[in-house]
């Protein structure tokens, strides 16, 4: 499967921003599907994962953050909200095959990656 982010974009703290992830070469309702951040001098990490498990969040994200998939199982969307600064990062959606991994929001689980797109939060 083909990923491809786009929406990410400069903000305001505090403002609110949707991230859309196109596949293409298969649907994602057989794949564990999340988002992933790295900031700028750290390590990426898991932000929200959806799987038949159920739907996670980073506590850093929790209350703000809304992952959902489209009807079609084809677009993945990251609803930010309550913006701040410690959000600004590479966004990264991703996939992994249902059974083949023990945690989606482990980056070293994940099989299939978007190129990224950066989101930029300021005041």
């Amino acid at each position: 499967v083909r990923l491809v982010e786009s929406g990410g974009k400069f903000a305001q703290v505090g403002g609110s921003l949707t991230l859309s992830c196109a596949a293409s070469g298969d649907t994602l309702d057989d794949y564990a599907i999340a988002w992933f951040r790295q900031a700028p001098g750290k390590g990426r990490e898991g932000v929200s994962c959806l799987s038949t498990s159920g739907l996670e969040y980073a506590d850093s994200v929790k209350g703000r953050f809304t992952l959902a998939v489209n009807d079609a199982w084809n677009i993945m969307t990251l609803q930010m909200n309550d913006l701040k600064a410690d959000d600004t990062a590479v966004y990264y959606c991703a996939a992994v095959p249902e059974g083949d991994y023990h945690d989606c929001l482990e980056e070293a689980y994940i099989y299939y990656w978007g190129n990224g797109t950066l989101v930029v939060v300021s005041s």
